[in-house]
């Protein structure tokens, strides 16, 4: 196993555990952290193994961390115009 599938792996525990406790700010600076240390983890494992792999490692972490998926996604439909109005 690489380091870089081994660091993948205990990022996703870590998040795991953090996850678990309860935090004021809703995890949203734990957040930020794990996602600037996360792309370069992904960087390396897309290069040492497969695009394929660090895909699914990004489905992983996406599904620990779904709400800044949401907000982002939520930004995206805001800024592109997609998003419908909510007009009665």
């Amino acid at each position: 196993m690489t380091i870089s599938i081994t660091a993948a792996f205990v990022w996703l525990i870590v998040a795991n555990l953090r996850a678990m406790f309860p935090s004021k700010d809703h995890h949203w600076k734990f957040a930020y952290g794990m996602i600037a240390i996360g792309i370069p983890i992904l960087i390396g494992v897309a290069i040492q193994n497969s695009i394929w792999l660090a895909l699914v490692l990004l489905c992983m972490g996406a599904w620990i961390m779904r709400w800044p998926v949401v907000y982002l996604w939520r930004w995206i439909k805001r800024v592109t115009g997609m998003e419908t109005p909510s007009d009665p």
